[in-house]
C-alpha cells in the first residue's frame, strides 16, 4: 500500500471529480501509517482523540464499552472503509466508543483539524469531506433501521447478503454483539438456516 493511498482514493472520490485535493502534498506529509496486531487497540473509550481513520487492510470493531465490560459492537471497518468518533473531532471532544483490530490491520491516521482547516479555504476539500460524512451518516442509518425493523433472522441474514465477506471473516461472538443478539441465539440461528438449506455441517458435533 502506497502512502496516503486509500485517503487519496477515498476523499478523491468524495470531490465527484476524481482529481487529486489541493495541497495534497501536505496532507500526504502530516498523515501517519499505523500497523496494528489483531487484538490490539487503535483508541480507547472516552479519550481525546481528534483523528480519522482509513482503512488500507485488515478488520477492526468499533465498539461501546459498559461501566460492567460489556462490550456492544456498532459496526465493523475493513479495507478502503473509514472511521472517527465524531465525538471527539469537536473542539474538547473525547471518544464516545473505542476500536480494536480483529485481524492485523495497516490504517492511515489524519489529524480532522487539518482537514476542517483545508475545508475552510478550498472549496474540493469541503466537498470531499461532506461526502465522507454523508457516507458515515447513511451507514448509521441503514443500522437503526435494521436494529428497529428486523428480527434478529432478518438482521443476520441482511447482514450477509450486504457484506457476504465480512459476515465470513467477522468471528461469530462478535457478529452476535453486533447484530443484538447472544452467541448461543446467532449459533441456533446459524443451524437452523444450514438445516433449511440441507447443509451437513449443520448436523455434525
Amino acid at each position: 500500500m502506497a502512502h496516503g493511498t486509500v485517503f487519496r482514493d477515498l476523499l478523491a472520490t468524495g470531490t465527484g471529480t476524481g482529481t487529486e485535493l489541493p495541497e495534497w502534498p501536505r496532507v500526504a506529509q502530516a498523515l501517519v501509517v499505523r500497523r496494528v496486531e489483531a487484538g490490539g487497540t487503535v483508541f480507547l473509550q472516552d479519550a481525546e482523540h481528534p483523528y480519522v481513520y482509513a482503512v488500507g487492510a485488515g478488520l477492526l470493531k468499533l465498539c461501546y464499552l459498559a461501566e460492567d465490560g460489556t462490550e456492544w459492537i456498532k459496526s465493523f471497518a475493513s479495507e478502503g472503509g473509514f472511521f472517527a468518533s465524531i465525538a471527539a473531532l469537536q473542539p474538547g471532544g473525547r471518544t464516545s466508543f473505542m476500536v480494536t483490530a480483529i485481524e492485523d490491520s495497516v490504517l492511515e491516521r489524519l489529524d480532522h483539524r487539518l482537514l476542517d482547516e483545508l475545508s475552510q479555504r478550498h472549496l474540493a476539500w469541503s466537498r470531499a469531506l461532506q461526502a465522507m460524512t454523508l457516507a458515515f451518516a447513511a451507514r448509521k442509518e441503514a443500522r437503526e433501521r435494521a436494529l428497529l425493523t428486523l428480527d434478529a433472522q432478518e438482521r443476520y441474514l441482511a447482514f450477509c447478503a450486504a457484506q457476504p465477506d465480512l459476515a465470513r471473516r467477522i468471528p461469530q461472538k462478535d457478529l452476535a454483539r453486533h447484530l443484538g443478539v447472544t452467541p448461543v441465539g446467532l449459533n441456533r440461528i446459524v443451524m437452523r438456516l444450514r438445516r433449511l438449506e440441507g447443509d451437513p455441517k449443520a448436523t455434525r458435533g
